[in-house]
Parts: structure tokens; C-alpha cells; sequence
């Protein structure tokens, strides 16, 4: 049954997709024939699967890695025959060897795994029949977001549902490890890289060279996530440009017409590793992949985990992308196989286009009516009145859908009922007692010292936050302008945009903000603030309403958390940083120090201990010069400008109100 249509952040208001459950049909038949039914996908221009034997030999031999064989060869003296047999080794190592039986396998285990996980998975099928026309048309990437293990395995499982050819997937080189789990994945169609690979020129050509082939030719769909790496915040992560930049290298040399590249934004109600993210941000190791790891968790199958949307976007031209900004005749001055930096016009296309289409991600994530709960109850960590949060609640759901929020609240029923279900479903992390909704705090009771209530007390209070977190995309420009406004000397125009990029290139490492769209960004956070009556624009430049000080209050608590992290990270360095500290040193040194201060009394922000925030506090310390890293014999040493460290720190801190105005009725 198709959701309420939804509709998108843009001024002019887009009508968007409407979604159907595909767990709704798997109920109601056998599993068994659903995995080993008639599976015949649309093939770019109907070409001929090519099977993973030949596609090695393809690379193997082509003219391109055959220059760098003969290159390394040259300057590590070993013979031709030997480089090459690396190369070959090297491609065993990452190629995927999909068979059909395996897919058939995994489409009956997921079933029964997704039927016992979801209530439902909510996918919008437009979007599907859009990836078939691009399949057939143009080679494919697929770009999905990720923020759970599950991201790559129901990627595989909607394409084999719809009948489109299954995608060829990267893959890091943990799931190797995995016995049998590892071998299947292969068999599936995951590809698997090593994390870096340093200055390993035979390495990087061959995995440069077994993709492009994979591409050039539109064997099969590819995939990967532009993120890099799973989100343990939930908000998304600064793009990672590398294999986008190798994707896009085709079209540029004019080897294919086209390339289409498909955002794909996969949205959880409840998140599989929401607890064990919040322990690896607050240092706990994560735990290695393993097949015994695997079997272990099987006890999330009791339980509910409700609703999953996944949306395919609109594919986007990388030929379009290029038009205008690329003059591709330079890729004639030397022979296509000769590997070339990229030059830096190309280099801006490619960064570029990876912040938009992270953008298009975040636009198209579905929001559920926990995070707007959520946002709130981080606000209000000692606990509010039900009452109270159901009203919030309420306004907020009002002023996100005025933002063109993806909001998929259920308007048949009554709010209190909306927000007694969202806090049932997620009852690990919240009780209502007494009229009271509060976090809970996991073990916190038989605790023997401080630290360890307050590790429990953290890990509550970030798995949350990794909900509020969701909403963020939608808040974020308000919210700078916000802080912008109480920072500001003057409500002049000019003077609160000072301030606005001021925060907006502080938290660039935090959010994601396309770079050099600093003048766009303002303008749509005045256009929404005005929207929905918080401001208004004067001769004495952008000026607060009566009615929107409560909002504008809201949006400044919302970054506040992020502004303390930052203060914090400032303070330790200042006060407590010596100067042979090393980047190893620098997120226990800074967790260390933050814990003192939680109990001292004089910190509340459990965000202070996030090993994320303090990683993008560091690098935007290094952007704006106040922390430089040095490279010594064998580690990295930060050298601090304290002046600089302490001037920020003053700027960050005391201009944000730090008042709790959602204890007021909004």
C-alpha cells in the first residue's frame, strides 16, 4: 500500500515518490519460490553477461595495465613476467565471482531475515523504473548512504526483487576474513579493497583498471559508498572522491557516452548497531568482522526494528555534470591508456558533484517522528512532561514540514498516539513513567565507579543523538543563521553573513556544506526563517519576529551541543596539550579530559566525548591554521597555535545563548 506522498526541501515545493511495502507480498507467498523464480534482468543495450573469467583476462590485458607492469618493472627490476603475475594475484585477491545460485541463497535468507527484522521495507518503485531505463541506457553507479551493515544486502535483495541486473559491490578487505560469510559475498558480487593503499602503484591500477572495465563495458551496475565508511553518527560523512573520480574517468576520456550516477537513500526507523556505535565513538573497540561475530548476533531477531524506507533518486548525467565546466579534449594530448592526474578543473568536478549528490542522499532520508522526539529529549536530558514532549513534538513536526522535511508521520492518528508508539518501539533507550519521559541508562545501576555510570549515561545519550542527528540536514542552515544572528555585532546583513560563514567554515568538517556555496546557503536559511515567520528582512538588515524567538532559540540549542565539543577541544589543547603531542594521542588525551570536567560538574554535553566531533574539531582547527600536524620519523605531531586555539575557543563560546528555551510551552 503506497505511503502519503512526500514532498522536498526545495523552495518550490517537488512532489515526491510514493513508496510500496515489499514485505507486504513476501508475507503472503513462499520464499522458496521467490528465490528461485524466473530472474531475467535488462542488460545495458542488451549486451551479453560476461563471466568473471573473462572479465580478469580483459584487464589483465589491457593496454593500460600492461603500461604500469612494464613501468614498475623498470623501477623495482623485477622481470615483466613476475609484475604481471602480482597483478594477477592482486586481481584474484579482489575480484567478485557472482553465481546466480548464490544470490538465489541469500534472496530466501534475507527474506526470512528482513519478515522477522521490519515491519515493513517501504521502497519507491518510479525510482526503480528510472535505474531500469538508466541500466539499459548507460552504465550505472549506484550511490546509496550507509549507516548499517544491512545498507549493501538489501541493495542486492531490491535489485534481484525488481529483476535488475545485480550490482558488483566494493567492499572492504574485513569481510575476507570472514570464513565461508566472506566466499559468499564474492559469490553475491563484492569486490574487495584494501582500506589505503599507499603509494602501491600496481595496486591502485589494478583496482583502477578492474573497474573501469567493469564500467566501459556496463557488465553490471557498480556500487559503492561515497561516504566511505558507515556513519556511527548518522549524520552523513564528508564524501570520499577517490573510486568517484575513477568512474567518472571514462566519460572524461571519452570512452563512454554517459555515466549515470543514482543516489540511493536508505532510512532506518530503529538502527541495527545503534549501541555499538555509540561504545566505538566513546572509544571501545570495534569488533573485528567475523563469521562467529555473525552467529552471535542472531539474537537481534527478537527484535523490532520497525520501518525501512530505501529511495533511488533521480540518476544524475555525469555528461550533464561536465557540460560547461571540462574541456575534454586535453584527455587527446597523450594515449588513453597512460594514467594521468587529474587536472585541477577535473578534480572540482568530481568534489563537487560528491557533496551535491550526498546532498541529494540527505533530501530524499525519511524521517520518522522519533527524531523529532529525539531532538527534544536531547534538550531535555534530566527528562520532560509526556504532555510537553507530545506538544514540541508537534510544533517541530510543523516547522520541519515548513523546512520540506521527508517527514512520514501517520496523520490518521491522534499525536499522543504517534508519540506513544515511537517511545514503545524504541523502549531500549527511553522510559515513560509517571507521566515522565526520560532516557534510560543502560547497567547504570550496578555501576561500581564515576566513570563507569558515566560511560552508560554517554552511551544513552549518543545512541540518541545519532537520531536527532537525522533531522540535522534539514535544521542546519536555520540553525547557523540563528547562531549567526545572536553572534553578530549588528542585525546589517553583512554582518550576520560574516558570522554565518564564520560557523558554516567551522563546522564544514561536521556537516555537510558543498563547498563555495556559502552565498546559497544564507539565502535558503533566510527564505525558510522567513517562511515560517521567524525573521524578517529590513533596510536594518535581517531582524528577529516576536513570534519566531522561540525558533530561532530552538535552532540555536540544536548546534550548541556541537559548539561545547568544539570548546572542549579547544580548552584541552590550550590548557592541557604539551607540545610533543601526537594525532595518536589526541582523541584518549581529549576524552580524558572531557570526562574530568563531566565529573567535575562543568560539562553536560555527553557529545564532548565523541571521538567523531573531535576528529572534525581537529581538522577544523588545522583549516583555520590553529593546529598544524608535522610529520616526524615515525608519528605525527600536532603543533598547537594557542593564541589561535584560544581565540577561537572565546568566539565559539558565550555570543550562543546557551539557555534551554524548549522548557518553555513553543
Amino acid at each position: 500500500m503506497a505511503s502519503k506522498a512526500l514532498y522536498s526541501r526545495d523552495p518550490v515545493l517537488k512532489k515526491r515518490d510514493d513508496f510500496e511495502d515489499i514485505l507486504e507480498e513476501r508475507r503472503n507467498s513462499s520464499d522458496l519460490r521467490y528465490a528461485f523464480k524466473c530472474y531475467t534482468p535488462v542488460l545495458y543495450k542488451g549486451l551479453v553477461p560476461c563471466k568473471p573469467a573473462m572479465l580478469k583476462n580483459v584487464v589483465l590485458q589491457s593496454d593500460s595495465l600492461q603500461h604500469v607492469i612494464r613501468q614498475v618493472s623498470a623501477e623495482s627490476g623485477e622481470s615483466a613476467e613476475m609484475v604481471q603475475e602480482e597483478a594477477a594475484a592482486i586481481l584474484d585477491e579482489m575480484a567478485h565471482r557472482q553465481q546466480l545460485s548464490t544470490v538465489r541463497f541469500f534472496a530466501f535468507t534475507l527474506s526470512k531475515a528482513f519478515k522477522s527484522l521490519f515491519r515493513s521495507v517501504c521502497v519507491n518503485e518510479e525510482g526503480i523504473q528510472r535505474l531500469q531505463q538508466a541500466i539499459h541506457e548507460h552504465p550505472v553507479v549506484l550511490l546509496p548512504s550507509h549507516r548499517s551493515y544491512m545498507d549493501f544486502l538489501m541493495m542486492s535483495y531490491l535489485l534481484y526483487t525488481y529483476d535488475l541486473t545485480l550490482p558488483v559491490i566494493a567492499a572492504g578487505m574485513d569481510f575476507m576474513s570472514m570464513k565461508f560469510v566472506g566466499e559468499m559475498l564474492r559469490m553475491s558480487g563484492a569486490f574487495f579493497i584494501r582500506r589505503s593503499f599507499g603509494g602501491d602503484k600496481l595496486y591502485w591500477a589494478v583496482f583502477s583498471e578492474y573497474v573501469k572495465t567493469i564500467l566501459r563495458n556496463g557488465y553490471s551496475p557498480i556500487e559503492f559508498f561515497l561516504e566511505g565508511t558507515r556513519s556511527r553518527t548518522s549524520k552523513s560523512l564528508t564524501p570520499k572522491t577517490g573510486l568517484l573520480n575513477i568512474v567518472m574517468e571514462p566519460f572524461l576520456k571519452g570512452e563512454v557516452f554517459d555515466v549515470s550516477l543514482v543516489p540511493v537513500s536508505i532510512s532506518y526507523e530503529r538502527i541495527l548497531e545503534e549501541a555499538l556505535y555509540a561504545r566505538e565513538l566513546l572509544g571501545v573497540p570495534k569488533p573485528k568482522e567475523s563469521t562467529s561475530g555473525l552467529l552471535k548476533a542472531r539474537k537481534i531477531f527478537s527484535d523490532d526494528y520497525g520501518s525501512m524506507h530505501i529511495y533511488f533518486g533521480q540518476p544524475v548525467s555525469v555528461r550533464s555534470l561536465a557540460q560547461g565546466r571540462i574541456n575534454r579534449s586535453q584527455y587527446n594530448l597523450v594515449p588513453r591508456h597512460i594514467p594521468k592526474r587529474p587536472s585541477s578543473d577535473a578534480q572540482s568536478l568530481v568534489t563537487d558533484a560528491a557533496y551535491q549528490l550526498v546532498r541529494r542522499q540527505e533530501e530524499n532520508m525519511v524521517l520518522k517522528p522519533w527524531v523529532l522526539i529525539a531532538t527534544f529529549l536531547m534538550q531535555n536530558l534530566e527528562g520532560v512532561e509526556l504532555s510537553l514532549l507530545v506538544e514540541q513534538t508537534v510544533w517541530l513536526r510543523d516547522l520541519v514540514r515548513s523546512f520540506g522535511a521527508f517527514l512520514d508521520w501517520p496523520d490518521h492518528m491522534s499525536s499522543m498516539r504517534v508519540v506513544s508508539n515511537s517511545l514503545s518501539l524504541h523502549s531500549n533507550l527511553v522510559s515513560a513513567c509517571d507521566g515522565q519521559v526520560r532516557l534510560l541508562v543502560a547497567g547504570g545501576q550496578g555501576c561500581e565507579s564515576p566513570e563507569e555510570q558515566l560511560f552508560e549515561q554517554a552511551v544513552s545519550a549518543l545512541s540518541c543523538a545519532s537520531y536527532r542527528n537525522q533531522l540535522l540536514h534539514v535544521l542546519l542552515r536555520p540553525a547557523l543563521l540563528a547562531a549567526a544572528m545572536h553572534s553578530a555585532a549588528s542585525p546589517r546583513k553583512d554582518e550576520v553573513y560574516s558570522c554565518f560563514c564564520f560557523l558554516r567554515d567551522v563546522f564544514s568538517n561536521e556537516f555537510i556544506l558543498c563547498p563555495g556555496e556559502a552565498v546559497q546557503d544564507f539565502d535558503e536559511a533566510c527564505y525558510l526563517l522567513m517562511k515560517c515567520g521567524a525573521v524578517q528582512m529590513s533596510q536594518q538588515g535581517v531582524m528577529p519576529t516576536e513570534s519566531g524567538r522561540a525558533t530561532l532559540h530552538f535552532l540555536c540549542a540544536t548546534l550548541e551541543p556541537f559548539l561545547q565539543a568544539y570548546q572542549v577541544v579547544c580548552r584541552y589543547l590550550c590548557e592541557e596539550a604539551n607540545d610533543n603531542l601526537t594525532e595518536k594521542q589526541f582523541i584518549p588525551a581529549v576524552r580524558t579530559f572531557a570526562v574530568k570536567l563531566h565529573l567535575a560538574g562543568s560539562l553536560r554535553c555527553y557529545e564532548a566525548l565523541s571521538s567523531d566531533l573531535q576528529k572534525n574539531a581537529l581538522a577544523a582547527l588545522q583549516r583555520l591554521n590553529a593546529v598544524k600536524k608535522v610529520k616526524t620519523a615515525d608519528q605525527v605531531v600536532l603543533k598547537v597555535n594557542k593564541l589561535a586555539v584560544n581565540s577561537l575557543e572565546d568566539t565559539l563560546g558565550g555570543k550562543i545563548p546557551t539557555q534551554k528555551p524548549v522548557l518553555a510551552r513553543l
